[in-house]
């Protein structure tokens, strides 16, 4: 029995030390280049591949055929862990802010932001491309 290794549940099952720091944070699962995430409750000193307390959703940051990132959240228990004061994480606090569950992060308005600035030089840019080589004499 020594030779095989412990698989413990992904949905969680560690015990729960009552005054321990508890964490709400993301534990990377899948392969090297296909990422995928649970969202777990851990306590805070420990490897996010431990068992974690519990399982509170999943998080697939690769966009799929509808180019849509899919996330799963069990409200009722993040609302019940963040009552109980477990941290939450900076990844996971943006999925909570856009979930509607946490106020906004800051970072999603930067990310927006930089996106719209990103789009908005790429449209100014082909634009004068096109003029500059219609308002080029030809030799």
């Amino acid at each position: 029995m020594g030779f095989f290794p412990v698989i413990f549940p992904h949905a969680g099952g560690a015990l729960s030390i009552k005054h321990a720091k508890k964490g709400i944070r993301l534990a990377r699962y899948g392969c090297v280049n296909r990422p995928f995430y649970h969202i777990v409750v851990n306590h805070l000193g420990r490897n996010q591949h431990e068992q974690p307390i519990e399982q509170l959703g999943t998080y697939d940051p690769m966009p799929n055929h509808k180019k849509e990132q899919l996330v799963s959240l069990n409200v009722e228990r993040i609302q019940y862990w963040i009552g109980e004061g477990a941290a939450v994480s900076g990844p996971c606090s943006e999925l909570f802010g856009l979930a509607g569950i946490l106020p906004i992060h800051p970072e999603t308005y930067m990310k927006a932001w930089r996106a719209r600035k990103k789009n908005l030089e790429s449209q100014q840019v082909s634009p004068k491309e096109g003029n500059a080589e219609a308002t080029q004499p030809a030799t």
